[in-house]
């Protein structure tokens, strides 16, 4: 053997993503053993659950032994479970979709209209999705529109980092902002007490700056795969479903009048889930419900035979096996901590000590430890109902305005979603996509890093100019 060859076959490999989170659920099980185990008491108050400030006590420790830590993959599959089903369903309607050629035959005319300038399109389609999350539509009908991105990337013959990209990273700008969300900017707001969408100008400011960093930062990627495929992330294989180089190109350029009412119907079912998520509550069981609902009216449309239906489905399904699995598994890390009674000792642990800190340092100190407790809790909505109760007198303490502290919260709960493991959406959306974890933290750790970038200096400005009303 070859000296080159040997080095070749030392060379390091990064390791699955299975690999990575079990090993993070490993260290969080070690963790019971010595972090002291102890929770905040639990309050409703307006059918919200709150946690109550200054309630922290020790409790029975409850350390992981080895059974529970094997354990805690069941649990995390099972509390997971209607985001797992929820994937293998949107995999297989979207299969029984791509089977028209609707979706594809579509993008190819968009593409014909725009003469192929991908760069305005990528440009066009996160800046639309970047605005609709900053409404607060519901994050997890993100997931469903990751088909639509991963066409697009097909048709411009990109990758599929880019098709997740455009759609996610563009949502998720608008969604940090949040600029008229109801649910977690509302919650945290109404929680300290403060004006419904108050402090709206410098949460525009943040947006029109994260989604123009990040359009910016998808088109130099796409620029390089457009010039060079070989420096793609994805590898050889530049999308991991139907890797046909020949699937990306649509034959029959003939966008037909069902393939148009095809496309009408994915749209007008996702409007009617956002319509249902913001009147009734709609969550993923709805979405689910949504998409099996589609799934059925498109067959009618395209005139698909029920063993047809079947077969299709269960194809789209079992390709996004993996995808739905790591979910799961994700999930175990929660589990761990929970069932530890270590999670509020971290929160205890974490927010204390900033009580005897400055002003600006104690405001960046409070965006960090919102960043890694987003890790744990990735969640919006809860993350709100645990923190701000605790973070309000923490800020009144402070001197920090509690507009501030809403600040800190929405940007903290936001950031670390577009990379962290343990968010059951971005694991859905990278499932749908078809992109490894690992090459995904590849490419948007640098982005994550500039959008720390601005949120630092928009909490330092909020807490140097007392951003309010109060």
């Amino acid at each position: 053997m070859k000296k080159k060859e040997r080095i070749s076959e030392k060379r390091f490999v990064m390791p699955d993503a299975f690999i990575i989170i079990f090993s993070i659920v490993f260290l969080a099980a070690v963790a019971t053993y010595f972090i002291p185990a102890g929770s905040y008491e639990i309050e409703t108050v307006d059918d919200v659950t709150q946690v109550v400030p200054d309630s922290y006590s020790t409790v029975e420790a409850n350390p992981t032994n080895l059974m529970d830590l094997f354990r805690s993959v069941q649990l995390g599959l099972v509390e997971s479970a209607n985001i797992i089903f929820l994937i293998f369903i949107i995999g297989g309607v979207v299969a029984i979709i791509n089977s028209t050629g609707s979706i594809n035959t579509g993008i190819n005319a968009l593409i014909v209209k725009t003469k192929g300038r991908y760069m305005i399109l990528i440009m066009s389609v996160a800046a639309i999705f970047g605005i609709l999350a900053t409404m607060g539509v519901a994050a997890n009908a993100v997931i469903a529109f990751i088909p639509i991105g991963i066409a697009l990337a097909r048709s411009l013959n990109l990758d599929a980092i880019v098709g997740v990209a455009t759609v996610y990273l563009g949502y998720y700008a608008g969604m940090v902002a949040g600029v008229f969300d109801p649910t977690i900017l509302g919650l945290a707001q109404s929680i300290g007490e403060l004006p419904l969408f108050s402090g709206i100008t410098l949460r525009i400011v943040i947006f029109i700056a994260l989604i123009i960093i990040t359009i910016t930062y998808i088109n130099f990627y796409a620029k390089k795969v457009k010039n060079d495929p070989s420096k793609s992330l994805m590898g050889d294989k530049l999308f991991t479903y139907n890797n046909d180089e020949s699937a990306g190109q649509v034959k029959d350029a003939n966008f037909t009048g069902k393939q148009k009412l095809i496309v009408l119907m994915f749209f007008a079912f996702i409007i009617f889930f956002v319509y249902g998520a913001f009147n009734y509550g709609w969550s993923i069981n709805e979405l689910a419900a949504i998409f099996l609902i589609m799934g059925v009216v498109v067959a009618l449309i395209a005139k698909i035979t029920p063993n047809q239906f079947i077969s299709t489905f269960m194809d789209g399904a079992r390709s996004l096996v993996y995808g739905a699995l790591v979910v799961g598994i994700a999930r175990a890390v929660i589990v761990v901590l929970e069932q530890g009674n270590i999670l509020d000792t971290i929160v205890h642990g974490a927010l204390v000590p900033l009580e005897s800190t400055s002003l600006f340092v104690g405001g960046q100190l409070l965006f960090g430890f919102n960043l890694l407790f987003n890790l744990l809790v990735t969640s919006g909505t809860g993350q709100a109902a645990i923190i701000m109760p605790l973070m309000v007198p923490i800020v009144d303490l402070l001197g920090l305005t509690r507009q501030t502290g809403v600040l800190i919260l929405k940007l903290g709960d936001g950031f670390t979603n577009i990379i962290t493991p343990t968010s059951g959406v971005l694991m859905a959306v990278l499932a749908v996509g078809g992109v490894q974890w690992t090459k995904w933290a590849r490419f948007v750790f640098p982005l994550l890093l500039m959008w720390f970038v601005v949120g630092a200096i928009a909490v330092g400005f909020a807490t140097l100019t007392g951003y309010g009303p109060f």
